[in-house]
């Protein structure tokens, strides 16, 4: 099985955000790769993996990191793939790694999802795969219906709880 998706991490330590990307890929059966890799310790690793990323089937990048959140944007700089940066909760509760990732100068795109938004990294993977596969378009039509049926569920349950002044 050839990774389509790579997600990449500052280190380990962003493992318990970054999974929640990684559950979501299996559910949608996408195979993916997950490392750990840093622009500031592993400055030439970052340089080719990026640089080799194409041509080694990927087709979307999710960086996870933190604080400086340096890892997107320099990934970012070294391929044509889209990548999606996923800052991580740090020193001011992600701010700091939300602002470095979202701040990247004219040319050097990188999307950002919300802190510790893994997952949501994860979903907006899928849907640039989806664009050019019927049947992970599919699956993801019946991943977000079910979303729906939770709220209406939990509606029919709100609707059983029962206080003196409560109208509906």
């Amino acid at each position: 099985m050839t990774p389509i998706v790579s997600i990449i991490m500052g280190s380990t330590s962003d493992l318990p955000v970054m999974e929640k990307a990684a559950r979501f890929l299996d559910e949608m059966e996408i195979p993916f790769e997950i490392n750990a890799l840093s622009a500031h310790r592993t400055p030439r690793e970052v340089e080719t993996f990026a640089s080799e990323a194409a041509g080694r089937g990927l087709r979307v990048i999710i960086a996870g990191a933190g604080m400086a959140a340096a890892l997107p944007g320099v990934i970012a700089a070294g391929t044509t793939l889209p990548v999606i940066g996923v800052p991580i909760k740090g020193m001011l509760d992600g701010l700091d790694a939300m602002l470095s990732i979202i701040q990247m100068p004219p040319g050097i795109p990188v999307a950002t999802v919300g802190v510790n938004g893994a997952q949501n990294a994860a979903i907006l993977a899928a849907e640039m795969l989806a664009l050019s596969d019927q049947a992970l378009a599919e699956k993801l039509r019946a991943y977000k219906e079910g979303l729906k049926e939770k709220i209406v569920k939990a509606n029919a349950d709100l609707a059983e709880v029962k206080f003196r002044f409560k109208t509906n």
